[in-house]
């Protein structure tokens, strides 16, 4: 081979080099690394024992999904269709009012710890206003990650039914 010929395929060889995505252990992340950030609720929906589905939160959920690296987290679903109140003070609702209210709105926030060998996040629960959950532990099983979307399970919710969201990254 002559000079011309090694230095044309040398410079083929780094350019191709370069264009290579860096090791696959070097750029796999953990689920830690890939869930930290802000995510927005896209589905929300849960299945009873019996089949039935219910989607409490309506077909376009709102919501809000935080992950922090020192590993705190914030929760927040809510049905887009909350009624205004009629008193427009925010501790005077109507009966009505209230239990619309209190069934389209969940918002709960702690700390997180994440089982990489699972794939889950257990959510230890500090605030909430639902008081039943203060204090506990919830695992999610995470059934989908990328960079802009995240799927998670919840097996033991307190309705008995296991809970599917969806999430997709707010950038």
């Amino acid at each position: 081979m002559n000079r011309r010929s090694i230095l044309s395929l040398s410079a083929i060889s780094a350019v191709g080099f370069a264009l290579l995505p860096g090791s696959a252990v070097a750029e796999q992340k953990t689920l830690k690394e890939l869930i930290i950030g802000t995510w927005s609720l896209v589905f929300w929906e849960q299945t009873y024992h019996d089949g039935r589905k219910d989607q409490v939160f309506g077909a376009n959920p709102k919501g809000i999904n935080t992950f922090d690296a020192s590993g705190r987290f914030t929760s927040i679903f809510l049905r887009p269709d909350l009624p205004k109140l009629a008193s427009n003070d925010r501790v005077k609702p109507t009966p009505e009012e209230a239990m619309a209210i209190a069934k389209g709105a969940i918002v709960y926030y702690g700390t997180y710890t994440v089982n990489e060998a699972e794939k889950s996040i257990s959510l230890n629960i500090e605030g909430t206003n639902f008081p039943n959950q203060m204090g506990t532990a919830q695992n999610r099983i995470v059934t989908t990650i990328s960079a802009d979307e995240l799927k998670y399970r919840n097996l033991t919710s307190t309705s008995g039914a296991q809970i599917e969201h969806a999430f997709k990254r707010i950038k």
